[in-house]
């Protein structure tokens, strides 16, 4: 409803400026019944034509034109004038037809039309009155003589409305484009960097795995330490290689994200803690609320973070006692993860320093907060907490 007034209020404005002006002069140049008679009707049918001009450019320049021939054309007859300036609604008229119709065989047809009716307006004017005075002559082409005028401003400023749109039709289409053309690049460079990964680390983790699988078949051979290492390294390669071949698929296409391995939660976090002690550490688990309730999102970064946690307690701090509490109170869920100090030198080089940053990302997109840092006892801390209302992230 609001959108509307700004419309009316302009039709208005300019119902008031084009048929004002004509009432205010009629009483200098004629103040005689018959003259504010024809005026009346005149202004009374004009206002509406002025109204529905938009929808109907063609009908109501030439329904307009009519109104004021048979305004003139009576008055005459009857002795009386009318103001020149009733002449105003005719430009108006005249300016709506050039801005609002493209079509060039219904502007020809209505300036067609008009002129029949004016041929036909001055002959009837011809008889109806004997008096010069009152027929028309270089009054009326002095009045008609700017009109075409009207015509042209119409024209040239839908002509611009047009060049403006076709422009900005074109702006749309090159962004468009553009962003398509950013699509197919950032695809192809998906596609090459899953390429990648699968000739460098997908050969290699499958090498790896073949490695431990074949000293498993010979088990008997390894000591019972050897035995436990190898059984953990065959596991944990062929997890890896199941998330990998699910992350080659979605950078190959990223509408086919669904996977195929299961993904893990909360309830795998006993697994977890025992590929841990598998690899040699130590670690001691502390649970408190029902936390297989939590959301799926937050199951999983909870669960990715601490998986991180550990391989960088391993990588630093080995043989170091990990302590992992995980609890969910107060509507979010905190995990921590604490290490002490090393037991021996941790391994020269370990890592690439992208493991925070990814575990801050994932519980980022959480609306979480991370923190992490060096203990007192030389230890290092990991805490995670995230709201369960954002789980839908």
């Amino acid at each position: 409803m609001d959108g509307r007034w700004p419309g009316w209020g302009a039709d208005a404005g300019l119902v008031v400026l084009t048929f004002l002006p004509a009432l205010l002069s009629q009483p200098y140049v004629d103040t005689s019944g018959a003259a504010w008679a024809s005026l009346t009707v005149y202004e009374a049918v004009g206002v509406v034509i002025l109204l529905v001009r938009r929808r109907l450019p063609a009908t109501a320049f030439v329904v307009g034109f009519a109104a004021l021939l048979v305004a003139l054309v009576g008055s005459a007859g009857a002795g009386a004038k009318l103001s020149p300036l009733v002449f105003l609604p005719l430009a108006v008229l005249l300016y709506n037809l050039g801005n609002h119709t493209a079509s060039w065989r219904r502007t020809v047809s209505a300036l067609l039309g008009v002129i029949v009716l004016g041929v036909a307006g001055l002959w009837l004017n011809r008889m109806t009155t004997d008096s010069g005075d009152f027929q028309g002559g270089l009054d009326v082409l002095a009045a008609l003589a700017p009109m075409p005028l009207a015509w042209a401003m119409g024209f040239a400023a839908r002509t611009r409305q047009e060049l403006l749109a076709a422009a900005e039709r074109r702006a749309a289409d090159a962004r468009r484009a553009q962003a398509l053309e950013a699509a197919h690049a950032t695809q192809r460079e998906r596609t090459r960097i899953a390429g990648e990964m699968h000739d460098v680390v997908a050969h290699s983790l499958t090498l790896l795995v073949v490695h431990a699988e074949t000293l498993r078949a010979r088990g008997g051979e390894l000591p019972d330490w050897a035995r436990t290492q190898v059984d953990g390294l065959a596991a944990a390669g062929r997890q890896s290689s199941g998330e990998l071949r699910d992350l080659l698929r979605m950078l190959r296409d990223p509408a086919d994200a669904a996977p195929l391995q299961p993904v893990p939660d909360l309830g795998e976090l006993d697994a977890l803690l025992d590929s841990h002690r598998a690899a040699g550490g130590t670690v001691e688990l502390t649970t408190a609320g029902a936390l297989e309730s939590v959301p799926g999102p937050v199951q999983l970064a909870a669960y990715r973070v601490m998986q991180e946690a550990l391989v960088n307690a391993r990588r630093h701090a080995p043989g170091a006692l990990v302590r992992v509490r995980v609890d969910d109170a107060a509507g979010e869920l905190r995990c921590e993860v604490v290490n002490s100090r090393a037991a021996r030198r941790g391994t020269a080089g370990a890592g690439v320093g992208l493991g925070l940053i990814s575990m801050e990302e994932r519980v980022g997109a959480l609306d979480g907060e991370l923190v992490a840092g060096p203990t007192e006892d030389g230890g290092f801390r990991v805490v995670a907490t995230m709201p369960l209302d954002r789980a839908d992230v």
